[in-house]
Protein backbone atom coordinates (compact mmCIF):
# COMPACT_ATOMS: atom_id res chain seq x y z
CA UNK A 1 0.00 0.00 0.00
CA UNK A 2 1.38 3.40 -0.98
CA UNK A 3 1.18 5.82 1.93
CA UNK A 4 2.19 9.47 1.97
CA UNK A 5 2.67 11.60 5.07
CA UNK A 6 2.86 15.33 4.51
CA UNK A 7 4.53 16.96 7.48
CA UNK A 8 7.03 15.10 9.65
CA UNK A 9 6.97 17.18 12.82
CA UNK A 10 6.15 15.71 16.23
CA UNK A 11 2.90 14.04 15.19
CA UNK A 12 3.67 13.35 11.53
CA UNK A 13 7.13 12.09 12.38
CA UNK A 14 5.95 9.67 15.04
CA UNK A 15 3.21 8.45 12.71
CA UNK A 16 5.83 7.75 10.06
CA UNK A 17 8.01 5.93 12.60
CA UNK A 18 5.12 3.74 13.67
CA UNK A 19 4.09 2.83 10.14
CA UNK A 20 7.68 1.92 9.32
CA UNK A 21 7.98 -0.27 12.44
CA UNK A 22 4.68 -2.15 12.20
CA UNK A 23 4.64 -5.53 10.45
CA UNK A 24 0.92 -6.08 9.89
CA UNK A 25 0.58 -4.18 6.60
CA UNK A 26 3.03 -3.94 3.72
CA UNK A 27 3.59 -0.20 3.37
CA UNK A 28 5.62 1.85 0.88
CA UNK A 29 5.97 5.14 2.74
CA UNK A 30 6.76 8.56 1.32
CA UNK A 31 7.43 11.44 3.70
CA UNK A 32 7.20 15.03 2.50
CA UNK A 33 8.83 17.69 4.64
CA UNK A 34 10.64 20.97 3.92
CA UNK A 35 13.47 20.27 6.38
CA UNK A 36 16.44 18.47 4.84
CA UNK A 37 17.68 16.88 8.07
CA UNK A 38 14.20 15.48 8.70
CA UNK A 39 14.08 13.97 5.23
CA UNK A 40 17.52 12.43 5.71
CA UNK A 41 16.43 10.83 8.99
CA UNK A 42 13.42 9.15 7.38
CA UNK A 43 15.46 8.04 4.40
CA UNK A 44 17.70 6.18 6.87
CA UNK A 45 14.58 4.57 8.37
CA UNK A 46 13.48 3.29 4.95
CA UNK A 47 11.07 5.91 3.64
CA UNK A 48 11.15 7.74 0.33
CA UNK A 49 11.32 11.48 0.95
CA UNK A 50 10.68 14.72 -0.87
CA UNK A 51 9.97 18.38 -0.24
CA UNK A 52 7.29 18.44 -2.96
CA UNK A 53 3.90 17.78 -1.37
CA UNK A 54 2.07 17.36 -4.67
CA UNK A 55 4.61 14.86 -5.98
CA UNK A 56 4.33 12.90 -2.74
CA UNK A 57 0.52 12.82 -2.85
CA UNK A 58 0.25 11.85 -6.51
CA UNK A 59 -0.40 8.15 -6.86
CA UNK A 60 -0.62 7.44 -3.12
CA UNK A 61 -3.40 5.21 -1.83
CA UNK A 62 -3.68 7.11 1.45
CA UNK A 63 -2.48 10.67 2.02
CA UNK A 64 -1.97 11.87 5.57
CA UNK A 65 -1.85 15.64 6.05
CA UNK A 66 -0.22 16.15 9.44
CA UNK A 67 0.65 19.82 9.76
CA UNK A 68 -0.15 22.69 12.09
CA UNK A 69 -3.82 23.72 11.85
CA UNK A 70 -3.01 27.06 10.24
CA UNK A 71 -1.12 25.30 7.44
CA UNK A 72 -3.84 22.80 6.50
CA UNK A 73 -5.60 25.05 3.97
CA UNK A 74 -2.34 25.88 2.17
CA UNK A 75 -1.25 22.24 2.02
CA UNK A 76 -4.63 20.95 0.84
CA UNK A 77 -4.92 23.52 -1.92
CA UNK A 78 -1.38 22.68 -2.99
CA UNK A 79 -2.10 18.96 -3.39
CA UNK A 80 -5.71 19.24 -4.60
CA UNK A 81 -4.79 19.08 -8.31
CA UNK A 82 -3.24 15.61 -7.90
CA UNK A 83 -5.83 14.05 -5.60
CA UNK A 84 -8.27 11.60 -7.16
CA UNK A 85 -11.45 9.85 -6.10
CA UNK A 86 -9.63 6.57 -5.51
CA UNK A 87 -7.53 8.02 -2.72
CA UNK A 88 -8.22 8.37 0.99
CA UNK A 89 -7.28 11.69 2.54
CA UNK A 90 -6.64 11.68 6.29
CA UNK A 91 -6.29 15.07 7.99
CA UNK A 92 -4.60 15.10 11.38
CA UNK A 93 -4.96 18.63 12.74
CA UNK A 94 -6.79 19.41 15.96
CA UNK A 95 -9.57 21.94 15.62
CA UNK A 96 -9.80 21.96 11.81
CA UNK A 97 -13.43 21.30 10.94
CA UNK A 98 -14.37 18.91 8.14
CA UNK A 99 -16.69 21.58 6.71
CA UNK A 100 -13.69 23.86 6.10
CA UNK A 101 -11.69 21.03 4.53
CA UNK A 102 -14.54 20.22 2.15
CA UNK A 103 -14.85 23.90 1.31
CA UNK A 104 -11.15 24.15 0.49
CA UNK A 105 -11.37 21.07 -1.75
CA UNK A 106 -14.79 21.81 -3.25
CA UNK A 107 -13.52 22.43 -6.79
CA UNK A 108 -11.14 19.47 -6.89
CA UNK A 109 -11.51 16.19 -8.75
CA UNK A 110 -11.13 14.53 -5.36
CA UNK A 111 -14.31 16.15 -4.07
CA UNK A 112 -16.29 15.71 -7.28
CA UNK A 113 -15.48 12.01 -7.47
CA UNK A 114 -16.18 11.42 -3.78
CA UNK A 115 -12.69 10.68 -2.55
CA UNK A 116 -12.60 9.42 1.03
CA UNK A 117 -12.05 12.11 3.65
CA UNK A 118 -11.33 11.17 7.26
CA UNK A 119 -10.23 13.08 10.34
CA UNK A 120 -7.88 11.43 12.80
CA UNK A 121 -6.36 12.25 16.17
CA UNK A 122 -3.61 9.79 17.19
CA UNK A 123 -1.07 10.43 19.93
CA UNK A 124 2.72 10.32 19.94
CA UNK A 125 2.78 6.78 21.35
CA UNK A 126 2.09 5.80 17.73
CA UNK A 127 5.87 5.58 17.29
CA UNK A 128 5.85 2.72 19.83
CA UNK A 129 2.81 1.09 18.17
CA UNK A 130 0.69 2.12 21.17
CA UNK A 131 -1.41 5.05 19.97
CA UNK A 132 -4.98 5.68 21.05
CA UNK A 133 -6.42 7.05 17.81
CA UNK A 134 -9.81 8.61 17.16
CA UNK A 135 -11.02 8.27 13.56
CA UNK A 136 -13.94 10.10 11.95
CA UNK A 137 -15.12 8.95 8.49
CA UNK A 138 -16.40 12.25 7.08
CA UNK A 139 -16.94 11.03 3.52
CA UNK A 140 -16.00 7.35 3.35
CA UNK A 141 -17.72 4.04 2.80
CA UNK A 142 -17.15 0.99 4.99
CA UNK A 143 -14.34 -0.35 2.81
CA UNK A 144 -12.46 2.94 2.73
CA UNK A 145 -12.90 3.36 6.47
CA UNK A 146 -11.66 -0.17 7.10
CA UNK A 147 -8.47 0.49 5.12
CA UNK A 148 -7.58 3.59 7.14
CA UNK A 149 -8.65 2.04 10.43
CA UNK A 150 -6.46 -0.94 9.62
CA UNK A 151 -3.46 1.35 9.27
CA UNK A 152 -4.10 2.93 12.65
CA UNK A 153 -4.85 -0.45 14.22
CA UNK A 154 -1.40 -1.58 13.10
CA UNK A 155 0.12 1.11 15.32
CA UNK A 156 -2.21 0.99 18.32
CA UNK A 157 -5.92 1.04 19.10
CA UNK A 158 -8.51 2.93 17.05
CA UNK A 159 -11.95 4.18 18.00
CA UNK A 160 -14.41 5.16 15.27
CA UNK A 161 -16.28 8.20 16.49
CA UNK A 162 -17.99 11.40 15.33
CA UNK A 163 -16.49 14.82 14.84
CA UNK A 164 -18.06 16.37 17.90
CA UNK A 165 -16.17 13.94 20.15
CA UNK A 166 -12.72 14.73 18.73
CA UNK A 167 -11.96 17.52 21.25
CA UNK A 168 -12.86 15.20 24.12
CA UNK A 169 -10.75 12.44 22.57
CA UNK A 170 -7.84 14.84 22.26
CA UNK A 171 -7.89 15.84 25.90
CA UNK A 172 -8.45 12.26 27.11
CA UNK A 173 -5.82 10.50 24.98
CA UNK A 174 -3.42 13.06 23.52
CA UNK A 175 -3.28 15.49 26.43
CA UNK A 176 -3.84 12.41 28.56
CA UNK A 177 -0.34 11.18 27.75
CA UNK A 178 1.05 14.29 29.43
CA UNK A 179 -1.20 13.75 32.44
CA UNK A 180 -0.02 10.15 32.78
CA UNK A 181 3.60 11.26 32.44
CA UNK A 182 3.05 13.90 35.12
CA UNK A 183 1.82 11.14 37.44
CA UNK A 184 4.96 9.15 36.65
CA UNK A 185 7.10 12.17 37.47
CA UNK A 186 5.27 12.80 40.75
CA UNK A 187 5.41 9.16 41.82
CA UNK A 188 9.09 8.99 40.85
CA UNK A 189 9.82 12.00 43.04
CA UNK A 190 7.97 10.24 45.83
CA UNK A 191 10.12 7.18 45.21
CA UNK A 192 13.26 9.27 45.67
CA UNK A 193 11.88 10.54 48.98
CA UNK A 194 11.29 6.93 49.96
CA UNK A 195 14.96 6.18 49.33
CA UNK A 196 15.32 5.01 45.71
CA UNK A 197 17.70 6.51 43.18
CA UNK A 198 15.90 8.72 40.64
CA UNK A 199 16.42 6.38 37.67
CA UNK A 200 15.34 3.36 39.71
CA UNK A 201 12.25 5.17 40.93
CA UNK A 202 11.29 6.07 37.36
CA UNK A 203 11.75 2.46 36.23
CA UNK A 204 9.64 1.16 39.12
CA UNK A 205 6.79 3.60 38.52
CA UNK A 206 6.77 3.17 34.73
CA UNK A 207 6.73 -0.64 35.01
CA UNK A 208 4.00 -0.48 37.65
CA UNK A 209 1.85 1.70 35.40
CA UNK A 210 2.48 -0.64 32.47
CA UNK A 211 1.44 -3.56 34.65
CA UNK A 212 -1.78 -1.81 35.64
CA UNK A 213 -2.64 -1.13 32.01
CA UNK A 214 -1.92 -4.67 30.87
CA UNK A 215 -3.92 -6.09 33.77
CA UNK A 216 -6.98 -4.04 32.83
CA UNK A 217 -6.63 -4.92 29.16
CA UNK A 218 -6.28 -8.63 29.90
CA UNK A 219 -9.09 -8.91 32.46
CA UNK A 220 -11.56 -6.28 31.26
CA UNK A 221 -12.14 -5.34 34.89
CA UNK A 222 -13.37 -1.95 36.00
CA UNK A 223 -10.42 -0.15 37.66
CA UNK A 224 -12.21 -0.15 41.01
CA UNK A 225 -12.55 -3.95 40.88
CA UNK A 226 -8.81 -4.24 40.32
CA UNK A 227 -8.13 -1.80 43.14
CA UNK A 228 -10.15 -4.01 45.48
CA UNK A 229 -7.74 -6.87 44.76
CA UNK A 230 -4.83 -4.96 46.28
CA UNK A 231 -6.57 -3.16 49.15
CA UNK A 232 -6.90 -4.97 52.47
CA UNK A 233 -8.78 -3.61 55.50
CA UNK A 234 -6.53 -1.26 57.41
CA UNK A 235 -3.73 -1.83 54.88
CA UNK A 236 -1.19 0.48 53.30
CA UNK A 237 -2.96 0.76 49.94
CA UNK A 238 -6.28 2.06 51.23
CA UNK A 239 -4.49 4.53 53.50
CA UNK A 240 -2.52 5.86 50.54
CA UNK A 241 -5.59 6.03 48.28
CA UNK A 242 -7.63 7.87 50.90
CA UNK A 243 -4.84 10.37 51.47
CA UNK A 244 -4.69 11.06 47.72
CA UNK A 245 -8.47 11.50 47.61
CA UNK A 246 -8.36 13.88 50.58
CA UNK A 247 -5.97 15.96 48.46
CA UNK A 248 -8.48 15.92 45.57
CA UNK A 249 -6.87 13.35 43.30
CA UNK A 250 -9.94 12.24 41.30
CA UNK A 251 -11.40 15.74 41.26
CA UNK A 252 -8.11 17.18 39.99
CA UNK A 253 -7.94 14.63 37.16
CA UNK A 254 -11.52 15.30 36.04
CA UNK A 255 -11.07 19.07 36.28
CA UNK A 256 -7.86 18.85 34.28
CA UNK A 257 -9.58 16.86 31.53
CA UNK A 258 -12.49 19.29 31.37
CA UNK A 259 -10.10 22.26 31.29
CA UNK A 260 -8.69 20.86 28.06
CA UNK A 261 -12.05 21.47 26.36
CA UNK A 262 -12.24 25.15 27.30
Amino acid sequence: MKITIIGAGAMGGTTAEGLLKQKKIDVALTVSDPVKSTRERFEQLGATTTDDNAAAAKGADVVFVVVKPWLVEQVLKGIAPVLTGRQALVVVAAGVASAKIREWLADSVFAKTKGALLLAIPNIAIAQLASMTFLVPVVADDTQTAVVKGLFDSVGTTLLTDEQHLPAGTTLASCGLAYALRYIRAASEGGVELGFRADDAKTIVAQTLLGAVRFLQATGMHPEQAIDLVTTPGGLTIKGLNEMEHAGFTSAVVRGLKAGLK
